[in-house]
């Protein structure tokens, strides 16, 4: 097993179909398609970048609907139509400026392999292909699209020590009134 740095973790590189949906692809009779993302993610996704993270969205597949709930929530880097992830992956990092030490990986097939090998952190959705679940650091008692997200934040930013101050913002201070 390996120690896990937890504080040093800076970007959290997310997977779509899987993991930030349930992996089901709906499309409509003019060929549009549909996709539904879980509220409980896109908190998972604020809290991260409250916490001062920065996100990044990588996939295989190609959505106007990705973008447009990226763009809502923030996402710093979107790179969609990745046939292969590992080249998307080493350009966000080199454009971010960071170490694969420095980043927190979700992912759920084996296209994602790479990139769960190459981070600081990994982790998976309970409903992952076996071969993922055997090489993360983390699996979820979440399936895809379920909360998945939010809940990898919460463990990570745990055990860095910052899930208090996420906390702070919801909770009653010492007098008895709201941040």
């Amino acid at each position: 097993m390996r120690t896990i740095d937890y504080p040093q973790l800076k970007l959290l590189v997310l997977d779509v179909d899987g993991v930030l949906t349930d992996g089901g692809i709906i499309y409509t009779a003019a060929g549009e398609e549909i996709k539904a993302f879980h509220v409980k993610d896109g908190s998972g996704m604020r809290y991260w970048k409250r916490a001062g993270g920065r996100l990044a969205i990588l996939t295989g597949r190609s959505s106007a609907i990705v973008d447009r709930r990226a763009g809502e929530l923030g996402v710093d880097e979107v790179r969609q139509g990745c046939k292969h992830k590992q080249p998307a992956y080493e350009a966000v990092l080199a454009t971010m400026g960071l170490s694969a030490r420095a980043v927190a990986v979700v992912g759920d097939d084996l296209p994602d392999l790479p990139l769960l090998r190459a981070c600081g952190f990994s982790a998976c959705p309970a409903d992952a292909a076996e071969e993922v679940r055997q090489n993360v650091d983390y699996v979820c008692r979440t399936a895809g699209g379920q909360g998945v997200v939010r809940e990898v934040v919460e463990h990570i930013l745990r055990r860095a020590g910052r899930w208090e101050d996420i906390l702070a913002r919801y909770l009653p201070n010492e007098e008895g009134s709201r941040e």
